[in-house]
């Protein structure tokens, strides 16, 4: 046996024991945390979370206290969740398991017209407990779509730095993280209200709620998040590396919208490059151009590489510090 794979295996039954032996909760306060769908030419794929304590709540305490040691609480409070697996969720006649993380996810035959947000009803099968999960369908009108990468593309995070990536991500809250100013001008000249926008990071589910908060205070376009699983299964210690993430990402909005190109916003600290050269390659003709915002002055020479490989493929390309100069020219 693979030694990472045995590993993972104990990893995994640790996980179950210590799930095991915390305090129990009454059935009754199991909720739903919500995430943006999204749609198919044939399905609306609605998706959420089985949980004990909801994740968004740890948001809504920041409002009166905001300071460092409260906004260290509040995030820990983000993953202080307690899944619950194996729980009936139903949405009209259709029903589905929540899996051993929470997670869950109902496709709903899509019907003729309807463009924009829907919002849906689901329900535990087993009592009366309800929650509105919303999913978006895009218009007919769209000229392209937008897959946008979050941290260091629009949130200032600085996570090419390990250090300064987890005080800003411990110590902020969803008032004080900077949205760059010319990232929501972009995102909404590209939107033009009516091309649909996703945004794909390497951050956990468990931040959905709250990078939502953040989106909607400073004004970035609502779309459906593609976050990432950081739970234990038998197989890994971390369901998928960051760049298969991201890939898989793309690779599911592209399929699921197989009349448009695509925008694929990002940035230089980390893999976006490689990735999104890689997108170019597995999708002909549905790249239409790469935006890369450059958080240091310098590229690294693995960067380099993934940028001129990026031009050799002839796709039109933007790196820059900031998104001005590209502003200019919508």
């Amino acid at each position: 046996m693979n030694p990472k794979i045995y590993l993972a295996q104990i990893a995994s039954v640790c996980e179950r024991v210590f799930d095991a032996v915390k305090p129990k909760r009454e059935y009754g306060e199991i909720e739903i945390d919500p995430y943006f769908g999204h749609a198919t030419p044939s399905k609306i794929i609605l998706r959420g979370r089985v949980l004990t304590r909801r994740a968004i709540k740890a948001v809504e305490e920041l409002e009166d206290d905001p300071n460092l040691w409260t906004n260290f609480k509040s995030m820990i409070a983000l993953f202080n969740t307690r899944e619950i697996s194996d729980v009936l969720i139903c949405c009209g006649d259709i029903e589905t398991y929540s899996d051993e993380e929470g997670y869950f996810e109902i496709a709903l035959p899509r019907k003729e017209g309807g463009a924009g947000w829907s919002t849906y009803e689901i329900s535990f099968c087993e009592n009366e407990s309800r929650a509105e999960l919303t999913a978006l369908i895009s218009s007919p009108a769209a000229k392209f779509g937008i897959i946008s990468d979050i941290d260091d593309t629009l949130i200032k995070t600085d996570a090419w730095s390990l250090r300064r990536n987890l005080w800003n991500s411990l110590t902020g809250n969803a008032q004080t993280r900077h949205v760059y100013p010319d990232a929501i001008e972009l995102i909404s000249k590209l939107h033009a209200d009516e091309n649909p926008v996703f945004y794909v990071s390497s951050s956990p589910w468990n931040m959905h709620g709250f990078l939502t908060e953040i989106f909607d205070r400073a004004g970035l376009v609502r779309g459906p998040k593609f976050l990432r699983d950081l739970g234990i299964s038998d197989t890994k210690f971390i369901t998928g590396t960051q760049k298969n993430h991201k890939a898989d990402a793309i690779d599911s909005i592209l399929t699921a919208n197989p009349d448009l190109p695509f925008v694929l916003l990002g940035d230089t600290g980390q893999h976006d490059a490689h990735v999104y050269h890689d997108a170019i390659l597995r999708h002909p003709g549905r790249i239409q151009q790469i935006i890369l915002r450059a958080p240091k002055p310098n590229l690294s020479k693995s960067n380099q590489i993934w940028v001129d490989k990026i031009k050799a493929t002839d796709t039109p390309l933007f790196i820059g510090g900031t998104y001005e100069r590209l502003l200019k020219t919508l």
